[in-house]
């Protein structure tokens, strides 16, 4: 995109834009991608500003433009397996099971271990 400003036909100054193509102005890839340049050329009836953009390509190398990709890239990725319900469902019970098993086997070991007393029965409250 090229833009030229000044006085350039007669005493009015103006603008004039000329762009072709793909170009982002806004936001982080507008600053990422866009490749800008100003110049200002004294002339006889005033000042004439050139401002040109350039849109940079994507270069996964980083050499001639921005490695990181545009936000409008978009890459498919396949599906995750999805793991049977079924198995999943066998595999909390055998877990459930186990734990079960532990905390019984932990609870005869500390019964055999400690002999149970007769607590004092209190009269009243």
């Amino acid at each position: 995109e090229v833009i030229v400003s000044g006085k350039l036909r007669g005493q009015r100054a103006k603008a004039m834009k000329f762009g072709d193509g793909y170009m982002i102005k806004t936001g982080h890839a507008g600053q990422v991608y866009t490749d800008m340049a100003v110049r200002h050329v004294m002339m006889r009836q005033g000042v004439v500003g050139i401002r040109v953009s350039i849109f940079l390509p994507q270069d996964p190398k980083g050499e001639m433009g921005p490695k990181i990709p545009l936000d409008d890239v978009v890459t498919i990725l396949e599906p995750k397996e999805e793991p049977n319900p079924e198995t999943l469902i066998q595999q909390q019970q055998a877990v459930e099971a186990a734990r079960l098993a532990a905390q019984e086997a932990a609870m005869a070991q500390a019964a055999a271990a400690a002999p149970v007393e007769a607590a004092p029965v209190e009269a009243g409250f």
